[in-house]
């Protein structure tokens, strides 16, 4: 399985001594392509943990991995159109640090040990930086600022976390580890002070990554600034991977006696998130930052799948491969509207299904898409969601856990629907952007992937639900 980690880093070499600007982004699709073909291999045959117990491709990590290595296929065949609009930008830390990214994304999926689990998410968070920084004004360096500071803090705060879990075994004189394997079994023998100082500083720190509110305030302005596609690893792969991270500390805490008040957290800070969304998402007049609202929105509902535990569970890991593919399609194809327009504002972006016809009508069905609309995948695990709080008699969940969502999609359409419809405003700056293949095609897979999702779920993948499911003490 290193070759997953080690594949990525070559492929970032190569593309860091490549000399032609225009020639380098094609090292993205080859790489990703390759480690695509050898994660299905690895779904399929799975090889055993490691001697030491520290890697291994578990249920969830599969979860996990495939999610980020689809989304960053797409996102690297778009990236040779994208940056074939963006020659005058030397792209060789653009290249090489989005695989580099993508190496340590992997080991964030496959890591058994809650040290190397941290050490590379926070190479993800660095490598990262740069990208948001790729062009190069006063905004986006203000925005990787942001985003360096809150992450780091957050990761610092999980890091200390780590050091108080590791004491707890200490004081309950056992064998000092942070394998996880063994903190499940002895879980309800760690010491409960330390056990409950570190479920809350991981908590906290894990969820400044996510981006749970009120840890959000790094998003609006990454995702505002950065380029659509790594907009799209932003929400659709490094949160699934900090959020992995929470999910590990959640298998912890159900095998521990704190698992009913975790979950209890859980479920307030999703409802919180929700709230936050749907307040922010309303009149907002950039249309990037608005991204950065829904995925705070989601990153809720997720939270709050776990917040309600048994069939719940199922439903809330459906949603985390949803929102990945959903706001992949949304990133690229308002990346395109962005550069048609020379503009994020609402005020200046109108009639897009004119415009760019093709990404008008990939934002609009996404949009439709991520607020939870038939026949789409996110409709399905959020009304399975909502089902199940309302199975269980968690009334008043299901009843704010609704009304958020139609706030939201009032607020999220207040946006959206003036951007796409309308007439395109006579005084337009020239452009050199129009919809073409390498930008269209790679969005317009990812919507096939949303809208099949929605109408059938293939076996296999259900099956892994299940056993991701079951690893969090729930089912479908």
């Amino acid at each position: 399985m290193w070759a997953l980690v080690l594949l990525p880093l070559a492929g970032a070499l190569i593309a860091w001594l490549i000399p032609d600007n225009r020639k380098r982004p094609l090292v993205l699709p080859v790489f990703a392509l390759v480690q695509l073909f050898l994660v299905g291999t690895l779904l399929i045959d799975t090889p055993p943990v490691s001697p030491a117990g520290w890697i291994l491709l578990d249920p969830l990590g599969k979860l996990a991995l495939l999610s980020n290595s689809v989304l960053f296929a797409v996102c690297a065949f778009y990236a040779v159109g994208y940056l074939a609009y963006r020659r005058r930008r030397q792209n060789r830390v653009l290249c090489a640090a989005l695989l580099v990214c993508l190496s340590a994304m992997t080991l964030v999926a496959i890591s058994q040990h809650l040290g190397l689990l941290w050490i590379a998410l926070e190479a993800t968070t660095l490598t990262m930086a740069p990208l948001i920084y790729f062009n190069h004004n006063a905004r986006s360096i203000e925005a990787t600022w942001k985003y360096l500071l809150i992450c780091s803090v957050g990761i610092a705060i999980a890091l200390l976390g780590l050091f108080f879990l590791a004491y707890s075994t200490i004081v309950a004189k056992q064998d000092v580890t942070l394998l996880l394997p063994s903190l499940i079994s002895d879980a309800a023998a760690l010491h409960p002070g330390w056990r409950h100082a570190a479920f809350i500083f991981l908590l906290v720190g894990f969820g400044s990554k996510m981006g749970l509110a009120p840890l959000h305030t790094w998003k609006p302005d990454a995702y505002g600034e950065a380029p659509g596609l790594v907009g799209a690893l932003l929400a659709g792969g490094l949160v699934n991977c900090a959020l992995l991270a929470l999910l590990r500390v959640y298998q912890i805490a159900v095998a521990s006696t704190e698992g009913a008040l975790f979950q209890n957290v859980l479920l307030v800070m999703g409802l919180v998130s929700m709230a936050f969304a749907a307040v922010f998402m309303a009149r907002q007049s950039d249309f990037k930052r608005m991204l950065a609202y829904s995925s705070v929105e989601h990153i809720g509902i997720i939270t709050v799948a776990l917040g309600l535990g048994k069939g719940a569970l199922f439903a809330g890991l459906l949603h985390m491969i949803n929102n990945s593919m959903t706001k992949g399609v949304l990133f690229l194809s308002c990346g395109n509207i962005h550069r048609a327009y020379n503009s994020k504002s609402t005020a200046a972006v109108r009639g897009a299904l004119r415009r760019t016809p093709w990404s008008g009508a990939l934002f609009l069905a996404a949009f439709l898409a991520i607020t939870g609309s038939p026949p789409f995948s996110p409709f399905v695990s959020e009304f399975l969601i909502v089902s199940s709080a309302f199975v269980e008699g968690n009334f008043w969940t299901g009843a704010l856990f609704l009304v958020f969502l139609a706030l939201i999609f009032i607020g999220m359409a207040s946006t959206v629907l003036p951007v796409v419809l309308g007439e395109v405003p006579a005084d337009l700056e020239r452009t050199r952007y129009r919809d073409a293949l390498p930008t269209v095609l790679p969005p317009l897979l990812l919507m096939g992937i949303v809208l099949m999702m929605g109408l059938w779920l293939p076996a296999p993948l259900q099956q892994l639900l299940r056993d991701a499911a079951g690893q969090l003490g729930g089912g479908a």
